[in-house]
């Protein structure tokens, strides 16, 4: 089988080859992508290779070597530099810098988002090969995202990279490798649910300040999020509905155990209902 690094060398010439290689499959190359260290490589590879799903087999003949031949971490520029949540300074987005500062932020959101699907795509072995393909197809439209919020920060004459950044976010997925119904229940439908809700005020911030721009590709990721989030909604369900778990009960030890972070209002109790929440898992949230 191919080494990660001739995995990535192959995704470059094409980026992704157009006809079938021996020992190339979709698994392996995300995790060639997971570990690519240069955003836009890792953003458009991703999309190429969602592009040419039919093209190839979905998983290598000896999964066990992709966990072997893993890095630690996915891989991520040198830029932004990493920092404990409380050192990112808040920024008025009725400055350029605020509001390019701001924009950095989420951008580094969705780069996390794509190493995270990514993880999910070839990490986790004997699930559903929708599964798979789900999470590929999210990886997809994360590139997407952060590709668009890359643009236009870019348009205010700064680029990823220039303004610290924290990983919380990776930071779970990490607590979650060795477990999948932990990291269904604790990134997609916990932190990735978080976006459901903060999305419109950020928008509303954006509107105020004239970024129509902004406000438009915030637009494209709240609609994207909710399907990502009932994605992590319906495999967590049916991961639960497997191993004979009650998924409300079950959710609360994983968030104790994990120690996932307290929810707090505001809710978007619309974006949440679209996305598979339950009644009763929103009256929960009040």
């Amino acid at each position: 089988m191919h080494s990660p690094a001739v995995k990535l060398t192959i995704l470059r010439m094409a980026p992704v080859p157009e006809e079938p290689v021996p020992g190339l499959s979709l698994r392996s190359c995300a995790l060639a992508l997971w570990a690519e260290c240069d955003p836009a490589t890792k953003a458009e590879g991703t999309r190429a290779l969602w592009a040419v799903r039919e093209r190839h087999s979905l998983h290598p003949k000896q999964p066990f070597e992709l966990a072997a031949t893993a890095a630690p971490s996915p891989g991520r520029p040198a830029r932004p530099a990493l920092v404990p949540p409380k050192d990112v300074p808040s920024r008025t987005t009725f400055t350029v810098e605020g509001r390019a500062a701001l924009l950095h932020a989420i951008a580094h959101i969705e780069f996390n988002a794509i190493n995270l699907a990514l993880d999910a795509v070839w990490r986790f072995d004997g699930l559903p090969d929708a599964f798979y393909l789900d999470w590929l197809s999210v990886a997809s439209e994360e590139a997407h995202h952060f590709s668009l919020l890359r643009e236009h920060l870019r348009s205010l004459g700064f680029d990823y990279g220039d303004f610290d950044a924290h990983d919380g976010l990776w930071l779970m997925t990490q607590r979650t490798s060795a477990d999948v119904v932990a990291r269904m229940a604790l990134v997609p439908r916990t932190l990735e649910a978080r976006g459901l809700d903060a999305t419109p005020p950020l928008q509303a911030k954006f509107e105020r300040a004239g970024d129509h721009r902004a406000v438009e590709i915030l637009g494209v990721i709240l609609r994207d999020e909710i399907g990502h989030v009932a994605i992590g909604n319906h495999w967590y369900r049916w991961l639960c509905e497997r191993q004979g778990l009650d998924p409300a009960t079950h959710y609360a030890l994983l968030a104790q155990h994990h120690q996932a972070p307290r929810l707090r209002a505001p809710f978007n109790f619309e974006a949440r209902r679209a996305a598979g929440f339950t009644d009763e898992e929103m009256d929960a949230l009040t």
